[in-house]
């Protein structure tokens, strides 16, 4: 009993340190159950290829990086034994750049490891004991509070991002493929593209309505006034003029604006637009 407590207190002690973000870098190994009947991914083919009556695989990763909140992280592992991590993955400058901005939401960014191109990839996430975590060698992800506010704002951008109606792809297919083929390319547009903080939606009345008018936020960083030179209304009619007026959605408008010219009510009312291929729900008013 005694040198359970003991362990327990170790265990504790080793997570005070760990903190939302930070990681464990060199060979890891991420705990994945599939159905070896109907092998979709490529680690599922090697385990049914193994064990055709397998339902579990370990996958190789570059390492691991701690998904829970701070305040669950430090609290006592008798309390609260567990921590969710999900696997460091490695992409190309340009899409690092557009998990950085919030457009790839299946990845988080972690500032330490911008150097590396290494990301979380948020569609894989694991529960080991605590115990586990205090074995590995800590690597802090963030160096201050607006790293750590950023790296848990992808986490809840990833579960909590709006479910666009199907029929809103057709309007946003032509500036979706522009955004995708520029946003990386060595141009004045691209490069326009990549001072953009983000882009939201607001839908009048509402999404589900009959007819719908909506209104695109270019939101631009705060210090970013015009471009290359050229005003923002450049890139304004160029960006608008790819967003089409289809069915029930009957009007279109947008404006290049920075976060301080956006009232908090705009904010709230309308939804972030990203780069992964956009949710489905039912379409209302169809």
């Amino acid at each position: 009993m005694a040198e359970r407590e003991d362990k327990l207190r170790s265990v504790d002690a080793a997570l005070r340190e760990w903190r939302q973000g930070d990681y464990v870098l060199g060979e890891q190994w991420l705990v994945v159950r599939f159905d070896a009947s109907c092998p979709i991914t490529e680690e599922a083919r090697k385990v049914a290829g193994r064990d055709p009556d397998a339902d579990l695989g370990e996958t190789a990763v570059r390492g691991l990086v701690v998904l829970t909140q701070t305040c669950d992280v430090v609290r006592d592992c008798a309390d609260r034994p567990y921590v969710e991590v999900a696997p460091l993955v490695e992409v190309d400058a340009g899409e690092l750049h557009q998990v950085r901005r919030g457009y790839l939401p299946r990845y988080a960014a972690v500032p330490r490891l911008d150097e590396q191109c290494l990301v979380v990839d948020l569609d894989r996430v694991m529960t080991v004991e605590k115990a586990v975590v205090a074995s590995w060698t800590r690597g802090a992800g963030c160096k201050d509070d607006g790293e750590a506010r950023s790296f848990a704002d992808a986490l809840t951008r990833k579960r909590g991002r709006f479910a666009f109606p199907d029929d809103f792809r057709e309007v946003v297919g032509d500036l979706e493929r522009r955004l995708r083929d520029k946003h990386d390319k060595n141009t004045e547009e691209g490069s326009a593209l990549r001072a953009l903080r983000e882009i939201r939606v607001q839908a009048e009345p509402a999404w589900d309505a009959v007819e719908v008018k909506l209104f695109f936020w270019f939101v631009r960083e705060l210090d970013v006034a015009d471009f290359a030179g050229k005003p923002w209304s450049t890139w304004l009619d160029a960006w608008l003029g790819r967003i089409t007026k289809a069915g029930r959605y009957t009007e279109v408008s947008a404006a290049i604006v920075s976060l301080a010219d956006m009232t908090a009510a705009d904010y709230v009312a309308s939804d972030r637009l990203d780069l992964d291929h956009l949710s489905r729900r039912g379409t209302a008013g169809a």
